[in-house]
C-alpha cells in the first residue's frame, strides 16, 4: 500500500500561496500584489527582500553557513556590540538562540539559577511561547498539555500592583515575566506607572524582572524596546521575531549581575553564522534608514487617523503595534481585506484587528488601509 506524507493540520490557512516579497508588499503564485500590514506575525521589521539584508546573507552563505558554538564566531561579537549600542543595553551580555519561546525558557532558567528560587509570576492573557516552560507561563489553557502543567507559575491581572506585591512578599519567586505589550491578547499595554512600580517591587523582594520584547521589540513601538517608554531597565530581555527579519534567530539580554558558567545554557543552531548575518543586517538597516523613528512617527499619525473613524470603538498601542477594536467580527474583516482588497492584517480575539507592518511602511500605504477599513465598518 502506498502512503503519502501530509502536513500536520494545525494551522487554519488562508488560500493564498505567497512566492515573493519586496518592501511592504508580497506576491502570490498568480502574480497578485498584496499590501503586507502584518509582517508574518510582526517578524518582517525592515521589509521584504531589503538589498542590504540579501547581500549580507548571500555573502555569508558563500563563505560559511554554519558551525557550532564550539568555536569562536566573530559575527556574534559584532552583533552583540551593535545590539548593545542601539538598544542602550551595552553593558549586558547576549545569549543567542533560535526562537522567542526558547529565549523565554532560557530567561526563566537563568532567573532560577541566579536566585535559587523555583517560581515565576506571569500575567493574565500573557503569551510567551509553546515550549514547556514558556507555555506554562502563557495564560491559554487550550495550548497547555497535561505534560506542561506546573505549580511553579502563578498569574495576576496586568496593571495590578497590589496583587504583584502580595505574591512577591512570599519570597518564592525567581522572576516576574511580562510582555512589553501583550500582542496575542490584542495589543494590551502595561501602564508606564505600573512598569515603574513593578521594577521597584522586584528590587525590593530580590526578584528578577524579565521583559518579553519578542513582538514589541526592535523598534516596533518607536523605541528599541517597548518598556523603554516607561524609562525602566529590565534584568533580562528576550527578543526574536523582528530580530532576523524572517531568519530564525532570538536573543536573551542578561544583566551583568548574573554570572555565566560554562554549560549553564546551550544551543546547537543558536547564533550560527547565517543567523548572525541576518540579525546584524537588520540592525544596520534600522539605524541607516531611521526605521525606529519612522515607526514612532507613522504610528502617531495612524493612531490619530484611526480614532477619527466611526465604527472603531478603541485603538491601543504604540508605534507600529496597534490594536483596533470594532463592532464587527475581526476575522471577517481580515477575510474581506485579503480577498477583496489584497491587504494582509492580523486579528486577535473576536473584534480586534492587529496592525503590525514592516517598519519601513509609509503613511500613504497606511492610508490605503484606513480608507478601505472606513468603507467596511461604516
Amino acid at each position: 500500500m502506498h502512503f503519502k506524507m501530509k502536513l500536520f493540520d494545525v494551522y487554519p490557512l488562508w488560500d493564498v500561496n505567497l512566492v515573493k516579497g519586496k518592501g511592504c508588499y508580497v506576491y502570490d503564485d498568480r502574480g497578485r500584489e498584496y499590501l503586507d500590514l502584518y509582517g508574518g506575525h510582526a517578524v518582517i521589521s525592515i521589509g521584504h527582500l531589503h538589498p542590504h539584508y540579501v547581500q549580507m546573507l548571500t555573502e555569508q552563505l558563500q563563505n560559511l553557513g554554519f558551525y557550532s558554538n564550539s568555536v569562536k564566531n566573530d559575527i556574534q561579537e559584532k552583533l552583540a556590540k551593535k545590539l548593545g549600542q542601539l538598544s542602550e543595553y551595552d553593558d549586558y551580555a547576549l545569549f543567542l538562540c533560535n526562537s522567542g519561546a526558547e529565549a523565554n525558557e532560557n530567561a526563566m532558567k537563568l532567573a532560577s539559577f541566579h536566585t535559587g528560587k523555583k517560581k515565576v509570576l506571569a500575567f493574565k492573557k500573557a503569551f510567551h511561547g509553546r515550549t514547556s516552560g514558556a507555555v506554562a507561563a502563557t495564560d491559554n489553557p487550550g495550548i497547555v498539555a497535561p505534560f506542561n502543567e506546573t505549580t511553579h507559575i502563578d498569574f495576576v491581572a496586568l496593571n495590578d500592583t497590589e496583587a504583584v506585591e502580595k505574591m512577591l512578599k512570599t519570597n518564592e519567586y525567581a522572576a516576574v515575566i511580562i510582555e512589553g505589550i501583550q500582542g496575542v491578547a490584542g495589543i494590551i499595554m502595561p501602564d508606564d506607572d505600573f512598569l515603574c512600580n513593578l521594577r521597584n517591587i522586584c528590587d525590593q523582594y530580590q526578584t528578577l524582572l524579565i521583559l518579553d520584547e519578542i513582538q514589541s521589540g526592535y523598534g516596533r513601538t518607536g523605541k528599541f524596546f517597548a518598556h523603554q517608554w516607561a524609562d525602566i531597565r529590565a534584568d533580562i530581555i528576550t527578543t526574536a521575531k523582528g530580530m532576523g527579519n524572517g531568519f530564525p534567530v532570538a536573543g536573551v539580554l542578561i544583566t551583568p549581575k548574573i554570572q555565566a558558567v560554562h554549560g549553564m545554557l546551550g544551543t546547537t543552531f543558536g547564533g550560527n553564522h547565517l543567523a548572525c548575518a541576518a540579525a546584524l543586517a537588520v540592525l544596520n538597516v534600522l539605524e541607516k534608514d531611521n526605521l525606529i523613528e519612522n515607526s514612532k512617527n507613522i504610528g502617531e499619525q495612524t493612531l490619530h487617523v484611526l480614532r477619527e473613524i466611526q465604527g472603531i470603538t478603541e485603538v491601543r498601542g504604540r508605534g507600529l503595534m496597534l490594536g483596533i477594536d470594532t463592532a464587527f467580527p475581526a476575522k471577517e474583516i481580515c477575510k474581506k481585506l485579503l480577498f477583496e482588497h489584497q491587504i494582509f492584517i492580523g486579528n486577535a480575539g473576536t473584534n480586534t484587528l492587529r496592525l503590525l507592518p514592516p517598519l519601513c511602511i509609509t503613511q500613504k500605504q497606511i492610508n490605503v488601509f484606513t480608507n478601505i477599513l472606513k468603507q467596511l465598518i461604516q
